[in-house]
C-alpha cells in the first residue's frame, strides 16, 4: 500500500451512549482529507455491559443485536449501526479493521465447579498449593441469543485458567485440571509462562475451541465485510493456534487480508521469535518505537535521539512494523500508561508519518482529544499539516542526517509521481541546524517550513545543500514554498 495510514477510531474514555458508530461516520471527511486508507474499529462484539470498552468479550456472535448483559447495543451501538458505518468506510474508499478479542471471555452465564491448582502470580510454572475443587465463572449459554448462528456453549473445558474462586473467595490464578490441559507454552515466559492474563483464559488447544473459533470468525469477516483483524494480547496467546487460525482465514480471504497483532513488549527478540513462530502472518505494533519515543519526552535534556530506533521492529523488520505514538492502553489511567508528553507530540507524529518505514497508525485521543476525568485537548490540525505532507510529499527514498543526540534530520527524495523533496529536522534543546542535501537541480529554490514552527526560509545553493533549521524542542518539515498543502 502506497503510504498507507492506518486510524485507531477510538481511546478508552469513549461515552457510553451508544451513538459512536454515528459519529464516527461524520468524522470520516476528516480522515479521508488527510489520506487516512484504513479504519481500526474497537471490539465490537458483546461485552460485559454497555460500558464496558470490548475487552471484556461476553458473546462473540452478539454485535449489537441482543438483549444481553444490560442491553441489545453495546458501548458503541447497535449492530444495523455498525454495519452503516463499514458501508460508509468502504464508500470513502478506506479498508475496515476489526479489532478481535479471543484471549479471554468475561461475564458467563452460570458457575461450574471443577478441579484446579492455584499456581504462583509471578511464576505460573509453580504450584503452590495442591489441587481442588474451586467454583468458577465458565458458563457461557447466551440465553438472549437462544442458539442463532451457533448453538456451541462454553464449559470449564474450553479454558485453561480462572482467578477467583467463588466458593471460598480466593483470589489468585488457578490453572484448571483435566486430561492433555495445561498452560499453552506458544506464549510469551514472562511468569514462567504468561498464557494467563485475565478473567476466563481460552484454551487454544482445545479442538472443539479451536473449530468454533474457526466458524466463528468465518462468519464475522463475511457478516461485516471485514478488510482485516486487528488481534489482541497476543503474547498471551499459542502462537501455534494463532498461524492455524490466520492461515484458515487467509485460506478463505486470500493473501491481501490484513492481520496486526498487540505484542505489547520492549524487547524486540521476543517479538522476532513471535513472528517467526506464527510465520511472519502478522505485523506488529512497534512498541519498542512507543517506549523509545516515551523516555525522549520524558528527557530532552539527555536522551540520544540517534538511538531512537534501536531495539524497535521498525529497524530490525520494517515491513512487518506498524508505528504508533500513543493508544488507548498507553493513555492515562491505564494500567500501561506511558503517555508521550504533549511537547514531544508532534515531534513523534513527525517520526511515524514522514519516514519511510513503517505503516503509521493516528490515534483518536491525539487527533480529537481524550474525554473522562482527564480531558486532554485534541492535537488535531497539527496531525492535519503532517498527514497532508505524507499524503502528497513523503514519498521515495530517504537520506538520514542523524548528527547529535538532540538534532536528527532526514530528507524524502520523492518519486515519478511525486517528484517533490521533504526535508525533516528535529531539535529537542536548542535551535539547531542541519546540512541535507536535496539535489543540483533544486539550487536555487527556496523552502519554507509548512508545521510554522520556523519562521525562516531556506535557499538551496549551487552544490544542492540546504541549510535547514528546527527550532528548540519542535519539529520543522521543509517544502518548496510556492507548494500548496491541500
Amino acid at each position: 500500500m502506497d503510504n498507507g495510514l492506518m486510524f485507531q477510531g477510538f481511546e478508552w474514555y469513549m461515552p457510553d451512549d451508544g451513538n459512536y458508530y454515528k459519529d464516527l461516520k461524520k468524522k470520516l471527511v476528516d480522515m479521508k482529507r488527510i489520506g487516512v486508507t484504513s479504519v481500526w474499529l474497537p471490539p465490537v462484539c458483546k461485552a460485559t455491559g454497555s460500558n464496558d470498552t470490548g475487552y471484556g468479550v461476553y458473546d462473540l456472535y452478539d454485535l449489537g443485536e441482543f438483549d444481553q448483559k444490560g442491553s441489545v447495543r453495546t458501548k458503541y451501538g447497535t449492530k444495523e449501526e455498525l454495519l452503516d458505518l463499514i458501508k460508509a468506510i468502504h464508500d470513502e474508499g478506506m479498508y475496515v479493521y476489526a479489532d478481535v478479542v479471543l484471549n479471554h471471555k468475561a461475564g458467563a452465564d452460570f458457575e461450574e465447579e471443577f478441579m484446579a491448582v492455584k499456581v504462583d502470580n509471578n511464576n505460573r510454572t509453580k504450584e503452590i498449593e495442591k489441587q481442588r475443587n474451586i467454583k468458577a465463572w465458565t458458563g457461557f449459554n447466551f440465553p438472549g441469543r437462544n442458539g442463532k448462528y451457533s448453538d456451541f456453549t462454553w464449559n470449564y473445558n474450553h479454558f485453561s485458567g480462572v482467578d477467583y474462586d467463588a466458593s471460598t473467595g480466593d483470589k489468585g490464578i488457578f490453572r484448571i485440571i483435566g486430561e492433555n490441559k495445561g498452560w499453552n507454552w506458544g506464549v510469551s515466559h514472562d511468569n514462567g509462562n504468561f498464557d494467563y492474563l485475565m478473567f476466563a483464559d481460552i484454551d487454544h488447544a482445545n479442538t472443539e475451541v479451536k473449530e468454533e473459533l474457526k466458524r466463528w470468525v468465518d462468519w464475522f469477516i463475511e457478516e461485516l465485510n471485514l478488510d482485516g483483524i486487528r488481534f489482541d494480547a497476543v503474547k498471551h496467546i499459542d502462537s501455534a493456534f494463532l498461524e492455524e487460525f490466520t492461515s484458515h482465514i487467509k485460506e478463505k480471504m486470500g493473501d491481501e487480508f490484513y492481520f496486526l497483532g498487540e505484542y505489547w513488549d520492549h524487547d524486540v527478540k521476543n517479538k522476532i521469535k513471535f513472528m517467526k513462530s506464527t510465520k511472519y502472518s502478522m505485523d506488529l505494533f512497534d512498541v519498542g518505537l512507543h517506549f523509545n519515543m516515551y523516555a525522549a519526552s520524558q528527557n530532552s535534556a539527555n536522551y540520544d535521539l540517534r538511538k531512537l530506533f534501536d531495539n524497535t521492529v521498525t529497524k530490525t523488520d520494517p515491513a512487518m512494523s506498524v508505528t504508533f505514538v500513543d493508544n488507548h492502553d498507553s493513555e492515562p489511567g491505564q494500567s500501561l500508561e506511558s503517555f508521550v508528553k504533549e511537547w514531544f507530540k508532534e515531534i513523534a507524529y513527525g517520526i511515524i508519518l514522514l519516514r519511510k518505514d513503517g505503516y503509521p497508525c493516528i490515534f483518536y485521543g491525539d487527533y480529537y482529544g481524550i474525554g473522562g476525568e482527564f480531558m486532554i485537548k485534541p492535537l488535531k490540525e497539527k496531525i492535519d499539516v503532517l498527514s497532508l505532507i505524507r499524503k502528497n510529499h513523503a514519498y521515495g527514498a530517504q537520506d538520514d542526517y542523524f548528527k547529535e543526540k538532540d538534532l536528527i534530520g532526514w530528507v524524502r527524495q520523492g518519486t515519478e509521481d511525486h517528484p517533490g523533496k521533504c526535508a525533516v529536522v528535529i531539535s529537542t534543546r536548542e535551535k539547531k541546524t542541519i546540512s541535507m542535501f536535496i539535489d543540483k537541480y533544486h539550487s536555487g529554490k527556496v523552502y519554507a517550513d509548512f508545521t510554522g514552527n520556523c519562521a525562516d526560509k531556506v535557499k538551496v545553493d549551487e552544490e544542492g545543500y540546504g541549510e535547514f533549521t528546527a527550532e528548540a524542542g519542535s519539529i520543522s518539515v521543509w517544502l518548496e514554498e510556492e507548494i500548496v498543502l491541500g
